[in-house]
């Protein structure tokens, strides 16, 4: 029997943002802590606006135990309507997935999150008349078909203050001397040049306004196919050669359509290819790498696994891990994504080659292999605002799809596919291979991939630029007529504070070295690789529960190493890659220089912090790359205020008490799930094997077997 605690004294109200409305409540709403077996919870009152759905207790009207790293926009308890991926009712303790018009209406409500996180909402206490409304509304606002112009986005541009700050350090790609700059910045302006043919979009309404290519191709021949069959410029290599995309003609022509459009193409390939000067290769990327419905079939399979309900879910997936985990190809996936990264890096640097990717629209595919192969190659896109700019130059005015393949308008499932997010998994995979190499951190990433939910910043809720732009005019409340002023998701301010941001920053990073020597001078940094996941996997048992040892083995099990067998099977590579592949691993790492991950099954791993980070069964005590990374920054925070009072103090002594110098930070001990769940967060761990309790559960015969003890309640 649960205790209704009596109704809340004061009201508490939803912190509402510019043009946010309130359009239905329901109050006596009950939240399940997700993680306890128990019904422990917290009453509330659960809120529908057309911003969010968040769920308001007690501790919402105090900032007391706020998180340290606390969104300004969205709360520990709010979910953004876009972030909202299905919903549950609970009818007699059957799950039943809620879509339209109701005619029942659930005892509970569960919430699946696109971040994945999971809410627990009981109404059984709650009166029969506000359940209909908050269910109804939550249904309607989050899961049926809405126009561009009914997001969110749009309530709050016009309704916010104009704030036009003065720009970031990012690239935005909308002017032509931001594409000037960068043909320069790459040595491309010497066979390449910006046109501005697409100006008023008279070319394609899928092109940006201004592009790049051969200086060879006329205005005559962009024209012609509105856009097809040109190659487009994407980066120049330090020794000329060019990574180029391109729109593919549609397959299915008539014979004399299909001649025409060769003999087109192969005069175009002609202004790039001038042997034994000038080489091309092109790349059909619609053929060498899995559709974009795989990617989306894998994906689906693969958020399962951590969509987690309570504690018993997550040790009933524990026994089974291993084969799920392979089962879902995700990794897979993740793996040959990389591997045709490195074949078009080995074009570029090894052979000298031009490379063109070609795919039916080339704004998919196009965009994570180029955006790949840059972060690889360029030093510059591994900086916080150079990985911004090649975000805003090949995705957002290149021409991906966000809104379609978001699903933002809940149009068409079809056209769903997490390509930005696959694109993110894969640096991913880089910046946990070589962090000293990238001056953003694996925190950043996280929030980078929370804010394609956000919809008050236009960079990740539009087709294209054009969509853009022809929905950009409109009334502002504030200046009465007038554009739209869209917030960009690259300024951190609008929703972290400066104690927030510093985990963005990696403060291991390796600067670039001022003296401008040439490379082979400068003094190369020891290499790390002996601290990932050896090729050959260790002899260990042969059952394994989903955490052994909690510090090691969270990050080498889960994230890898039964999957090896599966991932080496499939396309073996060529000689000529592997023995480029190779041979890079054998010398030491210039973190300027090419940066090759290592693909070889056990190496590609799960993304744990953005995959693991709500479960607290999942949580290491004390561990985890974030508890390093914060500890170091709490080191470098009383270096720099022992800095500051030298610098005060000038040649008088220094008292050098540490504890007197105020830490922005508290020292407690954290867990892998910082920052982004609460330290206080605990969960009731067995201490038996994994088997043992699966028996207690009065399971089947697949989990009676003999585990290794694992002690899950104690600390590293």
């Amino acid at each position: 029997e649960i205790h209704i605690k009596e109704p809340i004294e004061k009201e508490v109200h939803p912190r509402l943002l510019p043009g946010e409305l309130l359009l239905c409540e329901a109050s006596t709403v009950y939240k399940y802590i997700q993680e306890d077996g128990s019904n422990r919870g917290t009453y509330g009152k659960l809120v529908c606006t057309n911003f969010k759905i968040a769920f308001l207790d007690d501790d919402s009207a105090s900032d007391d135990n706020e998180p340290q790293f606390k969104n300004k926009i969205v709360g520990e308890n709010d979910i953004t309507l876009q972030c909202v991926d299905q919903i549950y009712g609970v009818y007699d303790e059957k799950k039943k997935l809620l879509t339209g018009q109701l005619r029942k209406y659930p005892e509970k409500l569960i919430i699946y999150c696109k971040d994945l996180r999971v809410f627990n909402f009981c109404l059984r206490y709650t009166k029969e008349e506000e359940v209909k409304r908050i269910v109804s509304g939550i249904v309607h606002h989050s899961q049926t078909p809405k126009l561009l112009k009914r997001l969110f986005l749009f309530s709050y541009a016009s309704a916010a203050p104009n704030n036009t700050g003065g720009r970031n350090q990012t690239v935005m790609f909308d002017t032509l001397e931001d594409w000037r700059d960068e043909l320069e910045r790459t040595k491309g302006n010497v066979k390449y040049k910006v046109v501005t043919t697409n100006e008023g979009y008279r070319v394609s309404e899928k092109l940006p306004l201004y592009i790049v290519v051969p200086i060879c191709v006329s205005e005559e021949s962009i024209l012609k196919y509105e856009g097809r069959g040109i190659p487009i410029w994407c980066w120049s290599c330090h020794n000329g050669a060019a990574l180029l995309k391109m729109s593919a003609f549609p397959k299915e022509q008539d014979d004399s359509t299909s001649q025409m459009q060769k003999a087109f193409l192969d005069g175009i390939y002609k202004t790039i290819s001038k042997p034994p000067y000038e080489l091309l290769k092109t790349d059909d990327l619609s053929s060498s790498l899995p559709s974009l419905q795989d990617i989306q079939t894998a994906y689906t399979r693969f958020k399962q696994l951590f969509l987690i309900d309570n504690s018993t879910d997550f040790w009933a997936t524990d026994v089974k891990w291993f084969s799920l985990l392979e089962s879902t190809n995700w990794l897979e996936i993740i793996r040959r994504v990389l591997k045709k990264a490195i074949e078009v890096a080995e074009c570029l640097e090894r052979q000298h080659t031009n490379v063109v990717l070609i795919e039916d629209n080339a704004a998919d595919l196009c965009c994570v292999i180029s955006s790949l192969v840059q972060v690889m190659m360029d030093s510059y896109s591994r900086t916080k605002s150079g990985f911004q700019s090649l975000i805003q130059k090949e995705w957002v005015v290149g021409g991906h799809g966000f809104l379609d393949r978001c699903n933002h308008l809940h149009k068409s499932e079809k056209e769903e596919a997490p390509v930005f997010l696959l694109l993110l998994n894969c640096v991913w995979q880089l910046v946990q291979q070589y962090p000293p190499a990238f001056e953003f951190t694996e925190t950043y990433l996280t929030v980078l991939s929370d804010s394609l939910y956000v919809p008050i910043f236009s960079t990740f809720f539009f087709n294209s630029q054009h969509q853009k732009d022809t929905n950009t005019s409109g009334e502002s409340l504030k200046t009465q007529s007038g554009p739209f002023r869209f917030l960009t998701v690259w300024d951190w301010s609008v929703q972290f504070d400066p104690k927030a941001q510093a985990f963005l920053n990696n403060p291991l990073y390796a600067e670039k070295p001022k003296p401008d020597k040439s490379q082979r001078k400068t003094a190369r940094f020891k290499h790390q690789r002996q601290l990932s996941l050896p090729l050959t996997p260790t002899k260990s048992s042969t059952k394994k529960g989903f955490f052994r040892e909690e510090t090691d083995h969270l990050i080498k099990n889960i994230l890898g190493k039964r999957i090896g067998k599966f991932i080496n099977s499939s396309d073996e590579p060529p000689n000529s890659f592997r023995e480029f592949y190779d041979s890079w691993h054998s010398k030491p790492v210039d973190y300027h220089g090419l940066l090759l991950p290592r693909i070889d099954g056990p190496e590609i791993k799960v993304w744990a912090q953005r995959y693991l980070r709500w479960i607290p069964e999942a949580q290491l005590h004390g561990g985890g790359t974030i508890a390093t990374a914060a500890k170091i920054l709490d080191l470098m925070e009383e270096v720099q205020s022992l800095q500051v009072k030298m610098d005060e103090e000038h040649s008088q002594a220094v008292s050098g008490d540490l504890h007197s110098v105020p830490l922005l930070r508290n020292s407690a001990r954290l867990s892998s799930l910082f920052p982004f769940a609460l330290l206080q967060r605990q969960s009731i761990k067995p201490a038996l094997p994994t088997s043992t309790w699966k028996d207690l559960e009065d399971e089947d015969d697949l989990v009676k077997r003999d585990d290794e003890f694992v002690d899950l309640s104690s600390d590293m």
